[in-house]
């Protein structure tokens, strides 16, 4: 079975993710934005085999840890879509600009595309591209658990915001309604910022996209 575990690091409390599969404790973390020593000593704690580096998107918050946390222990980062590769390239300026330790940029070893999947031991997660926020922004869908980790698509009463360079609000809109609401009213989505939610409470009572 698919488990996972949220715990908010950087000084933007971004919801950093551990996924696991509980036959084989391989583990893949989602968005590593900093605090990569909390981060391990998680890893540590919860008795798991850290594999992979998921991102969702390359903003500081959600990848200013990768680089150095590949690096150091030799993982493969998988994602997000080539669309934020220019987000990529800048993450040492957008450590400099908002107070974050330094990041190094990276190449990911694989980028992401609508309709992919990820598994980590026996558990699979689909790839949705999610697009908006930023121009490559993916999602990871796992429905055997009925849970998304959404980044910075969809939150709880809000939606990402669309005025960082080559942001799109028609498209974060479709993101949303064409890709995220099919998964179901009763999935719970993990955002990147803020508590859980679900998309059916979204439907109804997110002013932003509520009714859609």
């Amino acid at each position: 079975m698919l488990h996972y575990h949220t715990l908010p690091v950087t000084p933007f409390a971004q919801n950093c993710s551990l996924v696991w599969c509980d036959q084989t404790t391989l583990a893949a973390v989602i968005d590593p934005g900093g605090d990569l020593d909390h981060i391990l000593a998680e890893v540590r704690r919860l008795g798991l085999s850290l594999t992979a580096i998921w991102l969702t998107h390359a903003h500081i918050d959600h990848a200013g840890g990768a680089g150095e946390l590949a690096e150091r222990f030799s993982l493969p980062i998988i994602g997000p879509h080539e669309g934020d590769q220019f987000w990529i390239a800048g993450l040492p300026q957008q450590s400099a600009m908002f107070g974050f330790p330094p990041a190094r940029t990276f190449t990911p070893t694989r980028w992401l595309r609508d309709g992919d999947a990820v598994t980590i031991g026996h558990e699979q997660l689909h790839v949705r591209h999610c697009p908006g926020h930023t121009p490559g922004h993916v999602v990871f869908h796992a429905p055997q658990i009925q849970r998304c980790f959404v980044g910075d698509v969809l939150f709880a009463g809000s939606i990402g915001r669309t005025d960082f360079p080559q942001g799109n609000h028609e498209q974060l809109i479709a993101s949303i309604t064409q890709r995220l609401w099919p998964m179901g009213d009763d999935t719970i989505f993990i955002p990147g910022h803020g508590p859980e939610s679900s998309f059916g409470r979204e439907r109804r009572s997110n002013p932003y996209v509520g009714g859609t």
